[in-house]
């Protein structure tokens, strides 16, 4: 059997290899490092495959959350609502720009922001929401947006874990994650479900005055070379990583395809299991799976973990500690934040390996070391 990763990123650049080789060969040809023509090429395929009018690539998926909230003019003590259930960028930049992170509690099922709670977190400093896609699961962006335009807030979809999913609206139209809030955000990390082979990110928007707006603050805050309207940042994509990219896109799809098999192979290898609970899949979402997470009923996950590594499976807690009871956000009142559901998730919630290259041989061995610890 081939060794287990979480994700086997040498097995899928293996097959892709030939192309990838030339595309690099032609950026170190062409000399074109920054702003080489494959950025733009690149930036117009995934516009095109998100259904977005507005690709703006940068640096990476922090890059992308903090250039989103730039561009929105806000001011110091404004008050953004996002999940803390989340990996730490989504708040990080928030508090980075002396904003004021407003926590709300996740759906157990499907870890994502829950919208029935937004409301009640709104006040009049409320200038934005950034729901998480996490997992590759759609937050429920309807009912999100309805909320929103009720009371003139912006969304930003942060979409790093779940491009290539879609949404399905309650009149049968389905929108593409990432291009249904007034701006999205995705990364590029090569464990990414669309990864290139260093760091990379991108902006989406419909909005033509939030993409010019956008564009600038990535640049330099420039209107025109030397021409400096806003404070900016320099956030760019590589030449090197456009190019990459491009060869991966038009696979994302099929890639989708193989995590779903993997995602459907565990569900039938842990079903009528008490102590397991498989991840759910709302009706409105088309689920990507950058991660399989299970939640742990009356298990110790710790003990389950330490388990699996002995067997040569790993596995990963996406996350141990939220983001409401780090350390750097005491002096926002994270503390005082009550979200059970995220506390619960926190102690439950443990990851299997789902990647494009999995075999039933490494399925089968999986299923079968979790059910032998359980038994």
């Amino acid at each position: 059997m081939v060794p287990i990763q979480m994700v086997d990123l040498k097995r899928q650049y293996a097959k892709i290899k030939p192309q990838v080789d030339a595309a690099i060969l032609d950026v170190l040809e062409s000399t074109a490092f920054i702003n080489g023509g494959p950025v733009q090429s690149f930036a117009q395929e995934l516009q095109q495959y998100l259904g977005v009018k507005h690709v703006i690539p940068c640096a990476n998926g922090t890059d992308a959350l903090q250039i989103a909230l730039m561009a929105l003019g806000l001011q110091p003590g404004d008050e953004i609502i996002t999940p803390s259930f989340t990996f730490i960028a989504t708040a990080e930049v928030i508090a980075m720009l002396q904003l004021k992170p407003v926590f709300v509690d996740v759906n157990p099922q499907t870890f994502c922001l829950d919208v029935a709670q937004v409301e009640k977190a709104i006040t009049s400093r409320t200038k934005a929401i950034v729901p998480v896609h996490l997992y590759g699961h759609s937050t429920d962006m309807e009912p999100l947006m309805a909320i929103a335009a009720q009371h003139g807030i912006y969304v930003i979809e942060d979409n790093a874990q779940a491009i290539g999913g879609t949404y399905t609206y309650k009149d049968g139209t389905v929108k593409k994650n990432g291009a249904m809030g007034h701006i999205g955000c995705t990364s590029f990390f090569p464990s990414k479900n669309l990864g290139c082979y260093g760091d990379g990110g991108a902006i989406f928007t419909n909005d033509d005055a939030l993409a010019n707006q956008l564009k600038m603050v990535a640049n330099h805050g420039q209107s025109a070379r030397y021409y400096h309207d806003v404070v900016g940042c320099n956030s760019r994509l590589d030449t090197v990583q456009a190019a990459i990219l491009r060869i991966k896109l038009p696979l994302l799809d099929e890639y989708i395809k193989a995590r779903r098999a993997v995602a459907d192979a565990y569900d039938a290898g842990f079903a009528g299991i008490p102590q397991i609970t498989t991840p759910y899949r709302a009706p409105y979402s088309y689920h990507v799976f950058h991660q399989y997470t299970l939640q742990l009923n009356g298990i110790d996950r710790n003990a389950l973990q330490q388990y699996l590594q002995e067997k040569q499976v790993p596995a990963m807690i996406y996350y141990p500690v939220p983001a409401h009871q780090q350390k750097m956000f005491a002096n926002f009142g994270g503390a005082a934040f009550h979200l059970p559901n995220t506390d619960a998730l926190t102690t439950k919630v443990i990851s299997l390996p789902i990647h494009t290259e999995m075999d039933r041989d490494q399925l089968d061995h999986i299923i079968a070391s979790v059910k032998s610890f359980i038994k």
